[in-house]
């Protein structure tokens, strides 16, 4: 049974939980994979899945190259699925496609292999892991293995590769071989009857070869472009990231200087608190000895009418 179809039968709860795990755990940076595996067999011989425990336990590390294929995978399902499908179209039009035709799509699949392991190395990095040149030469032979061969795209649509993969050597990129298999066998001694039959068979393989061309041809331009949206999206996400991280920046930045404002302005009213203090106590110093003088000066006029009365 195949990993995307053990995937679609009915499973138990138990069955999806550790499912879900082993999913996540194939995303994980490898320099993690240990230590994120050994936590998560704990966890599930903890709760007493001990079959989940040993399943999960039993998980090997991927390489580099594997673990972006399956982080790729997992990011990027609608554009996985249609490579998937691009895929059992280009191997359908290899078995009945002429040179020309093979010739055309394996330039559309190799922008396309191109595209998608640029994504993967993108992906690779906003999770911290920067990818070598050898190391994305793997990622590209293994989505060319996804393209060529069923097992391999079988494999990958699983999310959980260990290792990259590697194509057949039957790659389409070049001419199939010519041979009693892609040309019309003559009859060595043909009736009118049978060039008739002959003849029409002839055309309508040909026919049908054509509709697989064409098939194959939209599914190809259909992918590349939903590759070319999805960096378009992707660019213009970045901007618009951009912008609000310059706003962040410029809102940041008119913080602090409103701040180092209110911090001048309470200075500004500490210092108003004070003189203000320091003025009311001078009030006050200079009521009291209006008083007092006021006090000495009705104390001496009552001095002097005493005095007068009693000289008089």
């Amino acid at each position: 049974m195949t990993a995307v179809s053990r995937r679609k039968g009915a499973k138990t709860g138990t069955e999806r939980d550790v499912e879900a795990v082993l999913d996540d755990l194939y995303t994980t940076p490898p320099a993690d994979f240990v230590a994120r595996r050994e936590e998560l067999a704990a966890a599930a011989k903890a709760a007493g899945h001990v079959d989940d425990a040993r399943r999960i336990h039993a998980a090997r590390r991927p390489t580099l190259a594997a673990w972006a294929a399956n982080l790729l995978l997992r990011s990027q399902p609608q554009e996985s699925r249609q490579f998937l499908e691009l895929g059992q179209a280009l191997r359908e039009a290899y078995r009945t496609l002429d040179a020309v035709g093979i010739n055309e799509l394996s330039e559309q699949r190799r922008r396309i292999v191109a595209a998608l392991s640029g994504q993967a190395a993108q992906l690779a990095q906003e999770a911290g892991h920067r990818l070598s040149d050898q190391v994305r030469q793997d990622v590209e032979s293994t989505l060319r293995a996804v393209l060529t061969d069923p097992d391999a795209a079988d494999r990958w649509a699983g999310g959980r590769l260990e290792g990259a993969l590697t194509p057949p050597s039957d790659f389409p990129g070049t001419a199939p071989p010519t041979g009693a298999a892609h040309k019309p066998r003559r009859e060595t001694t043909p009736r009118p009857s049978a060039r008739t039959r002959g003849k029409n068979e002839l055309a309508e393989r040909r026919r049908q070869r054509e509709e697989r061309l064409d098939h194959a041809r939209t599914t190809a331009e259909e992918a590349a472009r939903r590759l070319r949206d999805a960096r378009t999206e992707e660019a213009e996400a970045e901007a618009a990231r951009q912008q609000a991280r310059d706003r962040h920046d410029q809102a940041r930045q008119e913080v602090s200087a409103a701040e180092q404002q209110l911090q001048q302005a309470r200075q500004e009213l500490q210092r108003a608190d004070r003189g203000e203090q320091e003025a009311e106590e001078r009030s006050h110093a200079a009521a009291d000895a209006h008083a007092r003088a006021r006090q000495e000066a009705r104390e001496a006029e009552r001095e002097v009418k005493r005095l007068t009365s009693r000289k008089t």
